[in-house]
């Protein structure tokens, strides 16, 4: 199997998906000029012309007219730029793409996605390093997707833009250079599926995005100790697959979440709750939570570092589930 970039998988996503289906557009800032602040749109306008389009810095347009497109019987892709964006575009998003079926009675789909580059990354702060995925999570009608490697990347972006449902697809800005092995030709990643990605006995970590990778380098750490951890990748984060992660904890009766946003009111309360409803009577030990510091993400290097999670707060958490010195 060839091993390529997150970016460029994303990138051969859109193009078999723009020569499959000519109703596929894409456009958002500085897209044609730049290829894309990451690279992930490079080559896209020599091919498909004025299928990508550069547009004015105005996320409210963005994303209003890609409810309008998708209306009309087109599949557009917008790009936010940085997912923190998506606040200037809130009302038009959450009221009107998230409920715009409903109020019609199902008369029209939405299928449209938006690309929205999340996380911390080289001392973007405050206003370019978040993880917004928690502010979108009470939002009946959209479906978020999260992937953690090139392949996934992929494979989620395309059965996206084959959704007729409106999603929101996370790609964090620390996995664009990465390599992973990718499969040659046609593939899907079906959306509302998680994955195991490391089979374990004795936890289950639940997490998705880059956070996948740092759990790995934690368990294989937490292995040298006899520990042996089970990763849980959601893939998509809503419509989540709590079949799977309750599955996983009933298998090893303790439960882990880890993700890049704060703690406060971050997904992994949501999958607390859910685990300590439907598995309460297979826990050894509470669920417990690993997030960012309750602080705006700092520019300064060593302060970033502070408030992000890392290794140590990951293997800490294992260590406090199964009740030993952490």
């Amino acid at each position: 199997m060839r091993t390529i970039t997150f970016s460029d998988a994303t990138l051969e996503a859109m193009k078999e998906e723009m020569r499959r289906d000519p109703t596929v557009f894409v456009y958002g800032e500085d897209i044609v000029r730049q290829g894309g602040i990451f690279g992930q749109f490079k080559g896209l306008p020599e091919e498909f012309g004025d299928r990508i389009r550069d547009v004015p810095i105005s996320e409210t347009a963005i994303i209003g007219a890609a409810l309008g497109a998708a209306l009309t019987g087109t599949r557009p892709v917008a790009d936010m730029h940085f997912a923190d964006f998506i606040s200037v575009a809130y009302d038009e998003l959450v009221n009107q793409i998230a409920k715009n079926r409903y109020m019609f009675g199902g008369q029209a789909n939405i299928p449209l996605v938006v690309r929205a580059p999340d996380g911390i990354i080289n001392q973007a702060a405050a206003q370019h390093s978040q993880s917004v995925e928690g502010w979108l999570m009470n939002v009946p009608g959209l479906i978020l997707v999260a992937p953690s490697s090139p392949a996934t990347a992929k494979g989620l972006l395309k059965s996206s833009i084959r959704q007729n449902d409106p999603v929101i697809f996370f790609e964090h800005k620390v996995l664009y250079p990465q390599k992973g092995p990718v499969p040659e030709g046609e593939y899907l990643t079906p959306l509302g599926k998680a994955e195991i990605r490391r089979p374990g006995t004795d936890v289950t970590v639940v997490t998705y995005s880059l956070m996948v990778q740092k759990c790995e380098e934690a368990a294989k750490a937490l292995e040298a100790k006899g520990i042996s951890v089970e990763i849980v990748d959601l893939l998509t984060l809503k419509p989540m697959d709590t079949a799977t992660i309750l599955d996983s904890v009933r298998k090893t009766h303790r439960c882990v979440v880890v993700h890049e946003g704060v703690v406060n009111g971050g997904l992994g309360a949501e999958i607390a709750a859910r685990v300590q409803a439907e598995a309460f009577y297979h826990l050894d030990a509470p669920v417990l939570r690993v997030g960012a510091k309750d602080v705006p993400i700092p520019f300064s290097p060593p302060l970033e570092k502070y408030v992000a999670a890392n290794l140590s707060d990951i293997e800490r958490a294992v260590l406090r589930v199964l009740h030993r010195e952490a």
